[in-house]
């Protein structure tokens, strides 16, 4: 069953977002940079079935604003939070998938009381390494604003993101390819890598804050990468796992980046496992 677009004013963003389930607390599903709720259409509903499923296409991304500012960690933080006062949601279990796991992170060591489960899926901010396309875009911002958008570098990105390029629905390419080409998106994006990456990788600023102080965090958290993603190492799930005491890690065989993309329903179980 498709879900239908809302939009909301956050402050003063124009914020595209879905909403399902009528019972349970309250979940919040984070995408990773640069993209859009989309890549929850396997997992929202089956959520859904037990709690309140919220997802949106966060500032800068999707169908939402791009205003044009420094999309660095704490300007997506204070969105996130702005989200949830808008929709008077005090409590959450939050859900983060590369960027999403990040600012799921930053939240729940800033306002622990906030966040009652904590999922990170392939997050970023857990140490330098980063793919080196995403690095060179950083490093050279001038040569990436001269890339012209095409469907063939748009199936490039996507297919990078996961094991099996077949995982990737067909309509994607062409759902964001349109979207790239929408005013503000490719400034916005740009905006985003030079914030929070450099030539050598993520930056130090971005990074140590939130590995420095994992082990303040005390909130039930799951853990799942992909073996062979080719965005945030492996490596970062252990990071993770060995100084979150409280935390469950699941490494799912033969995937990339998006473990919830290419493996939804072993995803969408692992999850609800771990909400109830």
């Amino acid at each position: 069953m498709k879900i239908t677009d809302r939009y909301i004013k956050v402050d003063s963003i124009h914020t595209r977002y879905w909403s399902a389930g009528t019972q349970g607390s309250p979940v919040i599903l984070l995408h990773s940079g640069g993209s859009s709720i989309e890549m929850w259409e396997q997992n929202i509903q089956a959520l859904a079935q037990n709690y309140r499923v919220f997802a949106f296409d966060m500032v800068g991304t999707g169908l939402s604003d791009k205003p044009a500012v420094a999309y660095s960690l704490d300007y997506q933080l204070q969105f996130l939070k702005a989200f949830l006062d808008t929709l008077d949601i005090q409590t959450a279990s939050l859900i983060g998938n590369s960027m999403g796991g990040s600012i799921a992170l930053k939240f729940a060591l800033e306002s622990p009381e906030r966040v009652s489960n904590l999922g990170l899926i392939s997050s970023f901010g857990l140490g330098r390494e980063i793919d080196i396309a995403d690095r060179l875009l950083a490093a050279f911002p001038a040569i990436a604003k001269r890339i012209p958008p095409s469907r063939r570098g748009v199936r490039m990105v996507l297919n990078s993101c996961v094991y099996d390029p077949k995982s990737v629905p067909e309509a994607w390419i062409e759902l964001n390819y349109q979207r790239f080409n929408l005013p503000g998106q490719k400034e916005s994006l740009i905006s985003l890598l030079v914030a929070n990456l450099d030539f050598w990788g993520v930056r130090r600023e971005v990074f140590s804050p939130i590995v420095q102080h994992l082990d303040r965090i005390k909130i039930p958290t799951l853990i799942i990468w992909g073996k062979q993603d080719s965005i945030t190492p492996v490596a970062h799930a252990y990071v993770a796992s060995q100084k979150i005491l409280n935390s469950q890690l699941y490494i799912f065989e033969r995937c990339g980046h998006w473990a919830h993309v290419e493996y939804p329903e072993k995803f969408n179980r692992l999850v609800l496992e771990f909400l109830a």
